[in-house]
Formats: structure tokens, C-alpha cells, sequence
């Protein structure tokens, strides 16, 4: 199924930038669905002989050899409230690649690949009992659909650091910024909260959004109301129910009243094929989840210092 599944990948690419996402879906240990975007996997096999070592989280199943690489292994079932699978043969790896690491997880079995519409990917009801780690849902064939969070899944084991270090603070400090106001577009509670302890370590002042479309209702309402108390610089993921960071950035380009804006697309996706979408859909930079100095040296490099008019 690993070669399949590659061999389908570049053909869901033209998905991307037209609010569509392309789904593998598979399953936990009952009929429920769950799926992840096709572009963070690499690969999928049988689950391979797994080295354990004492005293690691309770959600690693052990590591594998992965191509010549030692490679984490994630019990995603395990995560999500379902029995552990790190002793089940007949259980699926999936090897993933997104916030600059490879991983693997395990699941129960794999499905097949759907193409989802962007706005009917909504955030999930409480009373679903997903919590956190499901961050859309959608139907699929009638049946349906949790989206999982797996940055989230990764950050609950290894967190990546959410300050600035003593140099970038010092150089954000050299710089007026006060005045600036940004947008931050997240559908993840904790990345929104990392990037608004970032700015604010900046002294910016964030305006926040949870997905595509909330963003654009509000940069459109700001910028009919009084555009000089508007934002000037838009950091958005790309994932997101409703409307997706690159459908985003198109629409910003094709209004006239926010054409200005500078735009990061911010994202655990990454590598050339990120390169290639930015350019398409005109942002202004990408840079990879969760990297604090580069956001920030971004964000310096592209939000003017405020003048006397300001």
C-alpha cells in the first residue's frame, strides 16, 4: 500500500490552494473514522519490530528503523482513549513527516484516500467527546469523519519551545512596534497560545482568529470600520476547517482593501512543495512550525515601523 499511497500523492498536490485537502483515513479499534492530511505521510507498512526503552512517555510504543533512521513510535490509539496497539501485529504504521521531524504511529488499519471540501470541515461539537486532539470533523459517505490533531499528539510528548531567545528579544526590542497589530489564524488552542506569547514577548499586539474564514470576515469588517486601526501582518496556519491558510492568502490578494497585508503561512507542512503554494498563492514568507527566532525574524523583516502618521 506504501508505493500506492506515494503514487497518489502528487496527483492530490493540485488539491492544494483551492480549499480542498486530500484524507487518508483509517481507524483505532472500532468503526469510527479519523484521518490526517496525505502530505505529512511518507509511508505506511505493517507495524515493524518496536525497541522499548524505560521511562519514556506512556504514549511512545518503543522506536523502529526507518531507511537507516531510528524513528519515533506513537501509539495514536492510545492517545485518542482506544486500547494500546504497540503489542497488536495486525496493526499499521504510518511514518509521518511535519514540524521538521519523522515520526511513526500506530493505528489499527488503513482505508482509503478522500478529497474533502474545505468548508465542510468544521470544528468538532464538545458533546462528540474527541476533545483536543480532534481539531475537524466532516462526513464522509455519510459517515463520520475526526481529523486528528497530530502536532497536537506530538507537542503533548516532545513540546517545542515557546520563547524567544535573549537575542531576538533583544533585537524585537530595538524596534517601535507597539502600535502594529497582527493577526493570528490557528485552529489549534495551542498554538494560537504560543504565537500570542511570542508577539507579546515582541510587544505586538495579536488579533486572533480560528480558522480561514473567521479571519477574512474580520480583516474585511476592520478595514471597512477604520483601516489604520486594522492589522498589518497576517501569520496563519494552513490546515484549517472552513477555509485553509492558502485559500486565505488568495482571497486577502484579490481584495482590494487588504492587498497590503503581508502574509506568513505558518505550518508543520513543509518542504518543496510549500515552496511552490507560497509563490502560487502570493505570501509573502513560509516558515515551519514551531520555530520561535525564525517567526520572528520574519515578522521583523516584513512589519514596517510604525511613522509619525501611525
Amino acid at each position: 500500500m506504501g508505493g500506492t499511497l506515494l503514487e497518489k500523492v502528487e496527483r492530490h498536490t493540485r488539491l492544494a490552494g483551492h480549499n480542498r485537502v486530500a484524507m487518508l483515513l483509517f481507524r483505532l479499534g472500532d468503526e469510527q473514522l479519523f484521518g490526517i492530511n496525505v502530505f505529512k505521510v511518507r509511508e505506511v507498512s505493517r507495524r515493524p519490530p518496536l525497541e522499548r526503552m524505560p521511562g519514556v512517555h506512556e504514549l511512545l510504543a518503543g522506536s523502529c528503523d526507518y531507511r537507516g533512521q531510528t524513528i519515533p513510535v506513537i501509539d495514536l490509539a492510545a492517545a485518542l482513549g482506544y486500547a494500546p496497539l504497540r503489542d497488536v501485529d495486525s496493526a499499521h504504521l504510518m511514518v509521518t513527516e511535519f514540524s521538521r521531524s519523522v515520526q511513526g504511529f500506530l493505528v489499527a488499519d488503513l482505508q482509503r484516500m478522500v478529497q474533502c471540501e474545505g468548508e465542510t470541515l468544521t470544528a468538532p461539537p464538545t458533546a462528540l467527546g474527541f476533545g483536543a486532539r480532534v481539531n475537524a470533523v466532516t462526513r464522509v459517505d455519510g459517515a463520520l469523519l475526526a481529523v486528528v490533531d497530530v502536532e497536537h499528539v506530538l507537542a503533548s510528548i516532545d513540546a517545542a519551545p515557546a520563547e524567544l531567545s535573549m537575542h531576538m528579544r533583544r533585537v524585537a526590542g530595538a524596534r517601535s512596534l507597539s502600535p502594529r497589530r497582527v493577526m493570528v489564524v490557528d485552529d489549534s488552542v495551542i498554538a494560537r497560545r504560543r504565537l500570542v506569547s511570542l508577539f507579546k514577548q515582541m510587544h505586538i499586539e495579536c488579533v486572533v482568529a480560528k480558522d480561514g474564514r473567521e479571519a477574512l470576515e474580520r480583516l474585511l469588517d476592520m478595514a471597512a470600520a477604520d483601516p489604520a486601526d486594522g492589522v498589518r501582518l497576517v501569520v496563519s496556519d494552513i490546515e484549517m476547517p472552513r477555509l485553509d491558510g492558502y485559500a486565505l492568502t488568495r482571497a486577502i490578494r484579490e481584495a482590494p482593501s487588504l492587498r497590503p497585508l503581508k502574509v506568513v503561512l505558518h505550518s508543520s507542512l513543509s518542504g518543496m512543495f510549500n515552496e511552490a503554494m507560497v509563490k502560487e498563492v502570493k505570501a509573502d514568507r513560509f516558515v515551519a512550525k514551531f520555530q520561535p527566532d525564525l517567526l520572528a525574524q520574519a515578522v521583523l523583516e516584513l512589519l514596517p515601523e510604525p511613522t509619525p502618521a501611525d
